[in-house]
């Protein structure tokens, strides 16, 4: 199977309910986690993007930040594992322990669930709001190589406007990262 991509934007759009299994055993669902939080940020990521080693620090702080305000992070792997083997299931729950993950990590093993986000790569973030509509879409922030030479925190200004009922501008930003490894036919 291979994907085609679009650009169409889903912001403003119901994000696609899941259903899907968690390194900790746990199967995590959509709709039961927004019954709990006022946010939900849904972090496409992979081991082998060097974007996602740069941001994994800041996702983390960004948890810890908004974590006990409504808020989590839920990062979903949907790489191809066998064109990416460090993907796999098992090496998620190397990966997460290594890196101490502070939010979920789910396996989207069909790529189902990424395929109805429309995701085009790693690390992009989707910000899900407690009604399950998308607000924003994106990029953590506006450079991954250096958090100390940041000028627009583009997530956490998301998160922080959502919690605060307050319109979240830009809603959509470029991604910065590497495409996702789909499936082959």
């Amino acid at each position: 199977m291979t994907q085609t991509q679009t650009s169409a934007s889903t912001i403003g759009n119901y994000a696609p309910d899941f259903e899907l299994p968690g390194i900790d055993g746990e199967v995590y669902h959509l709709a039961s986690s927004l019954e709990l939080l006022q946010g939900l940020g849904v972090a496409f990521i992979s081991h082998e993007c060097p974007y996602v080693q740069l941001y994994l620090d800041r996702l983390k702080q960004i948890q810890g930040e908004f974590g006990d305000r409504g808020f989590s992070l839920m990062a979903i792997n949907a790489n191809d594992s066998d064109r990416v083997p460090s993907d796999n299931f098992e090496q998620m729950k190397i990966f997460a322990q290594e890196q101490t993950l502070n939010f979920p990590y789910l396996r989207d093993p069909s790529q189902d669930v990424a395929l109805g986000f429309k995701v085009e790569g790693t690390p992009e973030v989707f910000l899900v709001d407690k009604s399950g509509i998308i607000c924003y879409r994106g990029a953590i922030d506006d450079c991954p190589e250096s958090p100390q030479t940041v000028t627009k925190h583009y997530l956490r200004n998301a998160i922080a406007a959502l919690l605060e009922n307050k319109p979240i501008s830009p809603a959509k930003t470029a991604l910065v990262g590497s495409p996702l490894k789909w499936r082959e036919a």
